[in-house]
Protein backbone atom coordinates (compact mmCIF):
# COMPACT_ATOMS: atom_id res chain seq x y z
CA UNK A 1 0.00 0.00 0.00
CA UNK A 2 1.44 3.14 -1.00
CA UNK A 3 2.17 6.53 1.43
CA UNK A 4 2.38 9.95 0.26
CA UNK A 5 6.21 9.73 0.48
CA UNK A 6 5.99 7.47 -1.84
CA UNK A 7 6.80 4.38 0.19
CA UNK A 8 4.91 0.97 0.35
CA UNK A 9 3.59 -0.77 3.91
CA UNK A 10 1.78 -3.96 3.62
CA UNK A 11 -0.35 -4.52 6.40
CA UNK A 12 0.17 -8.58 6.35
CA UNK A 13 4.22 -8.31 6.01
CA UNK A 14 5.11 -11.01 8.10
CA UNK A 15 7.37 -9.92 10.96
CA UNK A 16 10.41 -11.00 10.39
CA UNK A 17 12.58 -12.95 12.19
CA UNK A 18 15.76 -12.10 13.96
CA UNK A 19 18.88 -13.79 12.80
CA UNK A 20 21.91 -13.82 15.17
CA UNK A 21 25.49 -13.24 13.31
CA UNK A 22 25.95 -17.15 14.30
CA UNK A 23 23.15 -18.22 12.69
CA UNK A 24 24.39 -15.76 9.44
CA UNK A 25 27.74 -17.58 9.47
CA UNK A 26 26.15 -21.02 9.71
CA UNK A 27 23.75 -20.35 6.85
CA UNK A 28 26.72 -19.54 4.80
CA UNK A 29 28.82 -22.44 4.92
CA UNK A 30 25.83 -24.64 4.35
CA UNK A 31 24.66 -26.18 8.32
CA UNK A 32 21.29 -24.85 8.13
CA UNK A 33 19.26 -27.90 9.61
CA UNK A 34 19.19 -28.54 13.20
CA UNK A 35 21.24 -31.67 12.98
CA UNK A 36 23.95 -30.58 10.70
CA UNK A 37 24.98 -27.42 13.31
CA UNK A 38 24.48 -29.95 16.62
CA UNK A 39 26.75 -31.97 14.73
CA UNK A 40 29.44 -29.52 14.39
CA UNK A 41 28.78 -29.20 17.90
CA UNK A 42 29.44 -32.43 19.00
CA UNK A 43 32.99 -32.04 16.64
CA UNK A 44 33.90 -29.45 18.61
CA UNK A 45 32.97 -30.71 22.09
CA UNK A 46 34.64 -33.64 21.16
CA UNK A 47 38.08 -31.81 20.82
CA UNK A 48 37.74 -30.22 24.05
CA UNK A 49 37.30 -33.56 25.73
CA UNK A 50 40.54 -34.76 24.15
CA UNK A 51 42.03 -31.99 25.36
CA UNK A 52 40.25 -32.17 29.09
CA UNK A 53 41.51 -35.81 29.29
CA UNK A 54 45.09 -35.02 28.24
CA UNK A 55 45.38 -32.36 31.12
CA UNK A 56 43.89 -34.95 33.53
CA UNK A 57 46.11 -37.91 32.60
CA UNK A 58 48.82 -36.21 32.21
CA UNK A 59 48.88 -32.86 34.94
CA UNK A 60 46.10 -33.21 37.50
CA UNK A 61 46.28 -37.02 38.15
CA UNK A 62 50.07 -36.83 39.38
CA UNK A 63 49.16 -33.51 40.74
CA UNK A 64 46.68 -35.16 43.29
CA UNK A 65 48.27 -38.38 43.64
CA UNK A 66 45.84 -40.54 41.93
CA UNK A 67 47.01 -43.50 40.12
CA UNK A 68 44.99 -45.00 36.91
CA UNK A 69 45.68 -47.57 34.94
CA UNK A 70 46.08 -48.16 31.23
CA UNK A 71 42.73 -49.82 30.83
CA UNK A 72 40.92 -47.52 32.83
CA UNK A 73 42.15 -44.83 30.80
CA UNK A 74 41.20 -46.22 27.89
CA UNK A 75 37.48 -46.90 28.97
CA UNK A 76 37.62 -44.15 30.49
CA UNK A 77 38.37 -41.77 27.31
CA UNK A 78 36.21 -44.20 25.26
CA UNK A 79 33.55 -43.25 27.21
CA UNK A 80 33.63 -40.17 27.64
CA UNK A 81 34.44 -39.44 24.05
CA UNK A 82 31.01 -41.66 23.65
CA UNK A 83 29.28 -39.07 25.33
CA UNK A 84 29.61 -36.07 22.50
CA UNK A 85 27.92 -38.40 20.01
CA UNK A 86 23.94 -37.75 21.66
CA UNK A 87 24.91 -33.95 21.33
CA UNK A 88 23.47 -34.68 17.65
CA UNK A 89 20.04 -35.30 19.19
CA UNK A 90 20.21 -33.06 21.90
CA UNK A 91 17.55 -30.06 19.96
CA UNK A 92 15.41 -33.48 18.18
CA UNK A 93 15.38 -35.08 21.41
CA UNK A 94 16.50 -33.93 24.22
CA UNK A 95 15.17 -36.53 26.62
CA UNK A 96 16.83 -39.09 24.87
CA UNK A 97 19.98 -37.49 24.64
CA UNK A 98 20.32 -37.00 28.38
CA UNK A 99 19.95 -40.34 28.85
CA UNK A 100 22.37 -41.64 26.53
CA UNK A 101 24.92 -39.06 27.97
CA UNK A 102 23.66 -40.43 31.62
CA UNK A 103 24.72 -43.88 30.16
CA UNK A 104 28.14 -42.95 29.11
CA UNK A 105 28.87 -41.44 32.62
CA UNK A 106 27.90 -44.15 34.82
CA UNK A 107 30.82 -46.31 32.61
CA UNK A 108 33.19 -42.62 33.35
CA UNK A 109 32.45 -43.52 37.09
CA UNK A 110 32.96 -46.81 37.34
CA UNK A 111 35.92 -46.71 35.72
CA UNK A 112 37.09 -43.80 37.14
CA UNK A 113 39.35 -44.15 40.98
CA UNK A 114 36.96 -43.52 44.06
CA UNK A 115 38.77 -40.51 45.08
CA UNK A 116 38.10 -38.54 41.67
CA UNK A 117 35.00 -37.15 40.04
CA UNK A 118 34.91 -36.85 36.31
CA UNK A 119 32.15 -34.73 34.89
CA UNK A 120 32.47 -34.07 30.72
CA UNK A 121 31.31 -31.25 29.05
CA UNK A 122 28.13 -33.08 27.37
CA UNK A 123 26.61 -33.70 30.33
CA UNK A 124 26.35 -29.69 31.06
CA UNK A 125 25.51 -29.23 27.31
CA UNK A 126 22.85 -31.75 27.47
CA UNK A 127 20.98 -31.32 30.94
CA UNK A 128 21.64 -27.57 30.08
CA UNK A 129 19.26 -28.29 26.92
CA UNK A 130 16.55 -29.99 28.67
CA UNK A 131 15.99 -26.77 30.72
CA UNK A 132 15.90 -24.66 27.87
CA UNK A 133 13.46 -26.88 25.29
CA UNK A 134 11.18 -28.41 28.30
CA UNK A 135 8.92 -26.85 30.47
CA UNK A 136 10.55 -26.21 34.34
CA UNK A 137 9.07 -28.70 36.07
CA UNK A 138 9.33 -31.67 33.81
CA UNK A 139 13.16 -30.36 33.34
CA UNK A 140 13.54 -30.49 36.76
CA UNK A 141 11.76 -33.94 37.47
CA UNK A 142 13.85 -35.38 34.68
CA UNK A 143 17.35 -34.18 35.53
CA UNK A 144 16.71 -34.72 38.87
CA UNK A 145 16.08 -38.35 38.17
CA UNK A 146 20.54 -37.92 36.78
CA UNK A 147 21.73 -36.95 40.05
CA UNK A 148 21.89 -39.66 42.26
CA UNK A 149 22.92 -42.33 39.54
CA UNK A 150 26.41 -41.42 39.53
CA UNK A 151 26.39 -41.33 43.63
CA UNK A 152 24.58 -44.84 43.44
CA UNK A 153 27.43 -45.73 40.93
CA UNK A 154 30.13 -44.36 43.35
CA UNK A 155 28.54 -46.41 46.31
CA UNK A 156 28.55 -50.07 44.23
CA UNK A 157 32.33 -49.66 43.64
CA UNK A 158 33.30 -48.31 46.98
CA UNK A 159 31.24 -51.41 48.57
CA UNK A 160 32.49 -54.08 46.05
CA UNK A 161 36.39 -52.27 46.07
CA UNK A 162 36.26 -52.21 49.79
CA UNK A 163 37.08 -48.62 50.05
CA UNK A 164 35.47 -45.61 51.84
CA UNK A 165 31.86 -45.23 51.04
CA UNK A 166 30.94 -41.65 52.21
CA UNK A 167 33.16 -39.34 50.43
CA UNK A 168 32.77 -40.57 46.96
CA UNK A 169 29.08 -40.81 47.33
CA UNK A 170 28.79 -36.90 48.53
CA UNK A 171 31.32 -36.28 45.84
CA UNK A 172 29.31 -37.60 43.42
CA UNK A 173 25.95 -36.51 44.67
CA UNK A 174 27.56 -32.93 44.61
CA UNK A 175 28.85 -33.72 41.60
CA UNK A 176 25.59 -34.33 40.06
CA UNK A 177 23.17 -31.37 41.44
CA UNK A 178 25.93 -29.12 39.58
CA UNK A 179 26.20 -30.67 36.74
CA UNK A 180 22.66 -31.48 36.27
CA UNK A 181 20.06 -29.75 38.30
CA UNK A 182 22.13 -26.35 37.79
CA UNK A 183 22.82 -26.55 34.43
CA UNK A 184 18.95 -27.38 33.72
CA UNK A 185 18.25 -24.36 36.22
CA UNK A 186 20.43 -22.10 33.85
CA UNK A 187 18.97 -23.32 30.90
CA UNK A 188 15.12 -22.58 31.81
CA UNK A 189 16.55 -18.84 32.63
CA UNK A 190 18.23 -18.76 29.36
CA UNK A 191 15.13 -19.85 27.83
CA UNK A 192 12.89 -17.19 30.13
CA UNK A 193 14.80 -14.03 28.95
CA UNK A 194 14.66 -15.46 25.31
CA UNK A 195 10.87 -15.69 25.10
CA UNK A 196 10.60 -12.55 27.15
CA UNK A 197 12.98 -10.72 24.83
CA UNK A 198 11.04 -12.61 21.72
CA UNK A 199 7.74 -11.08 23.00
CA UNK A 200 9.40 -7.46 23.31
CA UNK A 201 10.72 -7.92 19.83
CA UNK A 202 7.21 -8.75 18.28
CA UNK A 203 5.26 -5.99 20.52
CA UNK A 204 7.45 -3.60 18.90
CA UNK A 205 6.82 -4.99 15.77
CA UNK A 206 3.07 -4.31 16.49
CA UNK A 207 3.17 -1.44 17.69
CA UNK A 208 5.23 -0.44 14.61
CA UNK A 209 2.46 -1.78 12.62
CA UNK A 210 -0.44 -0.45 14.35
CA UNK A 211 1.44 3.60 14.08
CA UNK A 212 1.91 2.13 10.56
CA UNK A 213 -2.27 1.41 10.40
CA UNK A 214 -2.83 4.41 12.03
CA UNK A 215 -0.75 6.64 9.72
CA UNK A 216 -2.37 5.20 6.23
CA UNK A 217 -6.06 5.60 8.17
CA UNK A 218 -5.04 9.13 8.95
CA UNK A 219 -3.76 9.76 5.12
CA UNK A 220 -7.22 8.65 3.75
CA UNK A 221 -9.57 10.20 6.20
CA UNK A 222 -6.91 13.86 5.32
CA UNK A 223 -7.30 12.65 1.39
CA UNK A 224 -11.16 12.17 1.74
CA UNK A 225 -11.36 15.34 3.60
CA UNK A 226 -9.66 17.59 0.91
CA UNK A 227 -11.76 15.29 -2.09
CA UNK A 228 -14.73 16.80 -0.32
CA UNK A 229 -13.50 20.71 0.44
CA UNK A 230 -11.92 20.83 -3.88
CA UNK A 231 -15.17 19.36 -4.83
CA UNK A 232 -17.45 22.01 -2.62
CA UNK A 233 -15.57 24.74 -3.66
CA UNK A 234 -14.65 23.81 -7.42
CA UNK A 235 -18.17 22.91 -7.80
CA UNK A 236 -19.73 26.31 -6.45
CA UNK A 237 -17.32 28.14 -8.33
CA UNK A 238 -16.60 27.28 -11.29
CA UNK A 239 -19.98 26.53 -12.05
CA UNK A 240 -20.96 29.77 -11.66
CA UNK A 241 -18.10 30.82 -13.82
CA UNK A 242 -19.68 28.53 -16.73
CA UNK A 243 -23.08 30.38 -16.96
CA UNK A 244 -21.50 33.75 -16.66
CA UNK A 245 -19.10 32.74 -19.24
CA UNK A 246 -22.19 31.39 -21.77
CA UNK A 247 -23.76 34.79 -20.96
CA UNK A 248 -20.88 36.36 -22.04
CA UNK A 249 -20.58 34.77 -25.63
CA UNK A 250 -23.91 35.51 -26.26
CA UNK A 251 -23.86 39.08 -25.11
CA UNK A 252 -20.39 39.82 -26.88
CA UNK A 253 -21.50 41.23 -30.11
CA UNK A 254 -24.89 42.33 -28.98
CA UNK A 255 -23.65 44.03 -25.70
CA UNK A 256 -20.21 44.52 -25.88
CA UNK A 257 -20.16 46.52 -22.04
CA UNK A 258 -22.34 43.99 -20.66
CA UNK A 259 -19.42 41.45 -22.09
CA UNK A 260 -16.61 43.20 -20.37
CA UNK A 261 -18.72 43.55 -17.08
CA UNK A 262 -19.45 39.83 -17.04
CA UNK A 263 -15.30 39.48 -18.26
CA UNK A 264 -14.44 41.60 -15.07
CA UNK A 265 -16.72 39.35 -13.41
CA UNK A 266 -15.54 36.30 -14.25
CA UNK A 267 -11.70 37.35 -13.39
CA UNK A 268 -13.36 38.70 -9.84
CA UNK A 269 -14.88 35.00 -9.20
CA UNK A 270 -11.25 33.23 -10.45
CA UNK A 271 -9.79 35.22 -8.42
CA UNK A 272 -12.14 34.38 -5.53
CA UNK A 273 -11.88 30.83 -6.56
CA UNK A 274 -7.74 30.79 -6.37
CA UNK A 275 -8.31 32.32 -2.53
CA UNK A 276 -10.46 29.65 -1.84
CA UNK A 277 -8.20 26.78 -3.33
CA UNK A 278 -5.21 28.34 -1.33
CA UNK A 279 -7.81 29.02 2.02
CA UNK A 280 -8.60 24.54 1.32
CA UNK A 281 -4.12 23.78 1.31
CA UNK A 282 -3.91 26.15 4.68
CA UNK A 283 -7.15 24.15 6.37
CA UNK A 284 -5.01 20.90 5.31
CA UNK A 285 -1.70 22.70 6.67
CA UNK A 286 -3.50 23.84 9.48
CA UNK A 287 -0.91 23.31 12.85
CA UNK A 288 -2.19 23.16 16.32
CA UNK A 289 -1.61 26.27 18.17
CA UNK A 290 -1.40 28.48 15.65
CA UNK A 291 -2.20 32.16 16.75
CA UNK A 292 -2.99 35.27 15.12
CA UNK A 293 0.56 36.03 14.05
CA UNK A 294 0.11 33.11 11.83
CA UNK A 295 -0.65 33.10 8.01
CA UNK A 296 -4.36 33.96 7.24
CA UNK A 297 -4.41 31.05 5.15
CA UNK A 298 -4.54 28.92 8.25
CA UNK A 299 -8.15 30.72 8.88
CA UNK A 300 -10.79 27.98 9.26
CA UNK A 301 -13.33 27.45 6.56
CA UNK A 302 -16.41 29.88 6.49
CA UNK A 303 -19.73 28.66 8.45
CA UNK A 304 -23.05 29.55 8.80
CA UNK A 305 -22.35 33.22 9.17
CA UNK A 306 -21.08 33.39 5.87
CA UNK A 307 -24.32 31.81 4.54
CA UNK A 308 -25.48 35.96 3.52
CA UNK A 309 -22.18 36.38 1.25
CA UNK A 310 -23.06 33.25 -0.28
CA UNK A 311 -26.29 33.87 -1.12
CA UNK A 312 -25.65 37.35 -2.52
CA UNK A 313 -23.03 35.36 -5.02
CA UNK A 314 -25.86 33.24 -5.89
CA UNK A 315 -27.96 36.04 -6.88
CA UNK A 316 -25.23 37.35 -8.92
CA UNK A 317 -25.24 34.43 -10.78
CA UNK A 318 -28.57 35.02 -11.64
CA UNK A 319 -30.10 32.57 -9.07
CA UNK A 320 -33.42 33.19 -7.36
CA UNK A 321 -32.70 32.69 -3.40
CA UNK A 322 -33.95 32.94 -0.41
CA UNK A 323 -32.29 32.88 2.82
CA UNK A 324 -34.76 32.89 6.29
CA UNK A 325 -33.58 32.21 10.15
CA UNK A 326 -35.45 31.06 12.89
CA UNK A 327 -34.89 31.05 16.34
CA UNK A 328 -31.95 32.32 18.76
CA UNK A 329 -28.44 31.75 16.64
CA UNK A 330 -25.88 29.05 18.47
CA UNK A 331 -22.53 28.98 18.63
CA UNK A 332 -21.83 25.80 17.18
CA UNK A 333 -18.25 23.60 16.64
CA UNK A 334 -15.94 24.75 14.10
CA UNK A 335 -16.46 21.85 12.73
CA UNK A 336 -20.26 21.49 11.83
CA UNK A 337 -20.65 25.27 10.92
CA UNK A 338 -18.28 24.56 8.15
CA UNK A 339 -20.30 21.07 7.40
CA UNK A 340 -23.09 23.34 7.26
CA UNK A 341 -21.69 26.01 4.74
CA UNK A 342 -20.85 23.26 2.65
CA UNK A 343 -24.00 21.28 2.57
CA UNK A 344 -25.43 24.83 1.53
CA UNK A 345 -23.01 25.64 -0.90
CA UNK A 346 -23.48 22.50 -2.57
CA UNK A 347 -27.07 22.51 -2.96
CA UNK A 348 -27.13 25.68 -4.32
CA UNK A 349 -24.05 24.45 -6.49
CA UNK A 350 -26.50 21.35 -7.62
CA UNK A 351 -29.32 23.40 -8.13
CA UNK A 352 -27.92 25.62 -10.58
CA UNK A 353 -26.41 22.71 -12.00
CA UNK A 354 -29.71 20.32 -12.22
CA UNK A 355 -32.76 23.02 -11.92
CA UNK A 356 -31.05 26.71 -13.61
CA UNK A 357 -33.37 29.30 -13.26
CA UNK A 358 -35.56 27.22 -10.57
CA UNK A 359 -36.11 29.44 -7.25
CA UNK A 360 -34.16 27.86 -4.33
CA UNK A 361 -35.49 28.82 -0.90
CA UNK A 362 -33.30 28.24 2.18
CA UNK A 363 -33.57 28.05 5.64
CA UNK A 364 -31.89 28.45 8.52
CA UNK A 365 -33.68 27.00 12.05
CA UNK A 366 -32.18 26.89 15.24
CA UNK A 367 -34.24 25.31 17.72
CA UNK A 368 -34.44 24.00 21.36
CA UNK A 369 -32.83 20.53 20.88
CA UNK A 370 -31.18 20.76 17.10
CA UNK A 371 -30.18 23.19 14.70
CA UNK A 372 -31.38 22.45 11.00
CA UNK A 373 -30.69 23.82 7.36
CA UNK A 374 -33.11 22.86 4.69
CA UNK A 375 -32.60 24.22 1.12
CA UNK A 376 -35.31 23.27 -1.47
CA UNK A 377 -35.78 24.41 -4.98
CA UNK A 378 -38.82 23.56 -7.44
CA UNK A 379 -38.44 21.43 -10.52
CA UNK A 380 -37.33 22.82 -13.76
CA UNK A 381 -38.98 23.07 -16.89
CA UNK A 382 -38.03 19.96 -18.67
CA UNK A 383 -36.08 18.29 -15.59
CA UNK A 384 -39.06 15.06 -14.79
CA UNK A 385 -38.27 14.37 -18.45
CA UNK A 386 -34.70 14.34 -18.11
CA UNK A 387 -34.89 12.14 -14.92
CA UNK A 388 -36.70 9.68 -16.86
CA UNK A 389 -34.02 9.10 -19.63
CA UNK A 390 -31.65 7.08 -17.99
CA UNK A 391 -31.21 5.41 -14.54
CA UNK A 392 -30.65 6.92 -11.43
CA UNK A 393 -27.18 7.41 -10.33
CA UNK A 394 -25.31 8.51 -7.12
CA UNK A 395 -23.47 11.54 -7.05
CA UNK A 396 -20.42 12.64 -5.43
CA UNK A 397 -21.80 15.75 -4.29
CA UNK A 398 -24.46 14.27 -2.10
CA UNK A 399 -21.74 11.35 -1.07
CA UNK A 400 -19.68 14.32 0.52
CA UNK A 401 -22.68 16.02 2.27
CA UNK A 402 -23.26 12.56 3.49
CA UNK A 403 -19.84 12.37 4.82
CA UNK A 404 -19.58 15.61 6.51
CA UNK A 405 -22.99 14.55 8.33
CA UNK A 406 -21.45 11.61 9.58
CA UNK A 407 -18.61 13.12 10.90
CA UNK A 408 -20.45 15.81 13.11
CA UNK A 409 -23.39 13.48 14.59
CA UNK A 410 -25.88 15.05 12.04
CA UNK A 411 -28.41 13.61 9.56
CA UNK A 412 -28.87 14.10 6.54
CA UNK A 413 -32.39 13.89 4.24
CA UNK A 414 -31.88 14.21 0.65
CA UNK A 415 -35.23 13.57 -1.97
CA UNK A 416 -37.57 15.03 -3.85
CA UNK A 417 -40.65 16.27 -2.03
CA UNK A 418 -44.12 15.33 -3.48
CA UNK A 419 -44.35 18.73 -4.81
CA UNK A 420 -40.95 18.01 -7.15
CA UNK A 421 -38.29 19.46 -7.11
CA UNK A 422 -35.37 18.60 -4.45
CA UNK A 423 -35.22 18.94 -1.16
CA UNK A 424 -31.84 18.48 1.44
CA UNK A 425 -32.48 18.72 5.18
CA UNK A 426 -29.13 18.72 7.58
CA UNK A 427 -30.26 18.52 11.54
CA UNK A 428 -27.78 18.38 13.73
CA UNK A 429 -28.84 17.15 17.20
CA UNK A 430 -27.45 19.53 20.58
CA UNK A 431 -26.82 16.19 21.96
CA UNK A 432 -25.55 14.25 19.28
CA UNK A 433 -27.86 11.72 18.94
CA UNK A 434 -27.11 8.82 16.56
CA UNK A 435 -26.49 10.19 13.17
CA UNK A 436 -27.75 8.64 10.21
CA UNK A 437 -28.88 9.36 6.58
CA UNK A 438 -32.45 9.02 5.55
CA UNK A 439 -34.39 9.31 2.41
CA UNK A 440 -37.33 11.87 1.40
CA UNK A 441 -39.89 8.90 1.66
CA UNK A 442 -39.06 8.58 4.99
CA UNK A 443 -37.19 5.27 3.74
CA UNK A 444 -35.42 2.97 6.58
CA UNK A 445 -31.99 4.63 7.19
CA UNK A 446 -29.21 3.92 5.15
CA UNK A 447 -25.49 5.26 5.04
CA UNK A 448 -24.38 8.31 4.02
CA UNK A 449 -21.78 7.44 1.30
CA UNK A 450 -24.41 5.32 -0.84
CA UNK A 451 -25.53 8.84 -1.98
CA UNK A 452 -29.45 9.41 -3.46
CA UNK A 453 -30.49 8.60 -6.28
CA UNK A 454 -31.28 11.75 -8.68
CA UNK A 455 -35.21 12.41 -8.87
CA UNK A 456 -37.14 15.28 -10.45
CA UNK A 457 -34.74 18.57 -10.09
CA UNK A 458 -32.43 15.75 -8.39
CA UNK A 459 -28.78 16.82 -7.69
CA UNK A 460 -25.54 15.21 -7.44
Amino acid sequence: MATTDGSTVFDDAPIPQRVSRLDALLDRLGLTSVLARDGLLAAFVLLLTLGLLLVLFQFVLEAEGLVVSPAQAVVITVAACAQTLPLVLRRVRPVLCLGLVVACQVVVVAASPPDLSVGGVPVIIAAYTVGTLLPARRALAITGVAVPVGALVAGVVALVSGGRLLLPVLTHLAAGIVLYLVSALVGGAVATRRSYLELVRLRAAELVRTQQATTQAAIFAERSRMARELHDVAAHHLSGLVVQAAAVERQIDSDPEAAKKGTAWIRGQGKETLDSLRLIVGVLRERPGSGFGEDAHDAPPPGLGALDELVRTARTLGDSVDLVREGRPRQLAPIADAAFYRVAQESLSNARQHAPGAPVRMAVRFGEREVALEVVNVAAVGAAAGSARGPARQGMGLIGMGERAHLVGATLTTGAPPSGGWRVLLTLPLHHEPAGTVSAAGAPAVPAERGAALAEGGQD
